[in-house]
This record gives structure tokens, C-alpha cells and sequence, in this order.
């Protein structure tokens, strides 16, 4: 991607899923944050569920969670580039992750969508991104992965 064409900001929320997203968007936000020396605040939200209190410590005790941090820190280092790592919990993934970038003042969210089909061949793309698309008040750039070959 040109210099010219690359979406410029000065501080991005990079959401991680901790799914196979992740990787390929911290390396693409790096990158681009280079230009002008941008912030990236890769940001984790686990899930808790309403049969557990809210202030349940559940994504401090997590390993899996913190594996998500600690790959989205590497990745970004492999990039040269420093990446902070933020692990959340609450109710829902989306409305945390865009009060996070409104708390940051963030002018940028970055987020990941997975290649996926639902029962009957249709293209999933979950509850989420629709939120963050609806709700966030920065920019929001989607990087899709790729189609894998079978189904091309």
C-alpha cells in the first residue's frame, strides 16, 4: 500500500479476538502507524457472562487472554513498533471496545474480520463489527482475511 493511500491517525484501538485476525492486524497497524508515528492500544475484551458478577477477576486469571496480549505485543515488535496491550471484561465485546476508544480519544479503530460461513452457506460476520461500524466515533477500518481456497 502507498504512503499516500494509507489511512493516517494518530492513535488506533486495535481489537484482538484472539482468533487468526489478530496477527495480520497488528502487523498491518504497525506498519501504517510508522508514517506518523502513531499510538496502538491493542485492546482484548473477555466476555463475562450474566451468571457472573461484572468486578469477577475472570480476565486477569486467564492465561488464554493474556497469551492474546502477549502474541499482539510480539507481533507488533517483530514490526518494530510498540504496541500497549489492554485486557477488559464486560458484557459485550463491541460497546466495550468502542467506549475504550472513546476513553482514548482514539481517531482510528482497527478490528478483524474472519472468513466465516453460518449453518447453510451465508456469510457470518457475528454481532460485533455491526456495533462497532454503528457506534464508534473514529474512523473503523475492517480487514477481512482471505477467502481460503476451497471455497474461492
Amino acid at each position: 500500500m502507498a504512503e499516500s493511500t494509507a489511512p493516517q491517525f494518530k492513535r488506533a484501538v486495535v481489537a484482538l479476538s484472539g482468533g487468526r485476525t489478530d496477527r495480520p492486524i497488528v502487523a498491518l497497524a504497525a506498519e501504517v502507524a510508522k508514517a506518523s508515528k502513531a499510538e496502538l492500544i491493542g485492546v482484548h475484551v473477555v466476555e463475562i457472562d450474566w451468571t457472573q458478577p461484572l468486578d469477577a477477576d475472570v480476565a486477569g486469571r486467564s492465561e488464554s487472554a493474556q497469551r492474546v496480549l502477549d502474541i499482539a505485543e510480539a507481533t507488533a515488535e517483530a514490526a518494530r513498533y510498540r504496541l500497549e496491550s489492554v485486557l477488559l471484561q464486560a458484557r459485550d465485546v463491541g460497546a466495550a471496545l468502542v467506549d475504550e476508544a472513546v476513553e482514548r480519544g482514539a481517531d482510528m479503530m482497527i478490528v478483524g474480520l474472519p472468513f466465516r460461513r453460518r449453518f447453510g452457506g451465508d456469510f457470518a460476520i457475528g454481532a460485533t463489527i455491526p456495533y462497532i461500524l454503528k457506534n464508534a466515533p473514529c474512523a473503523v477500518w475492517v480487514v477481512r482475511e482471505a477467502m481460503p481456497e476451497e471455497q474461492a
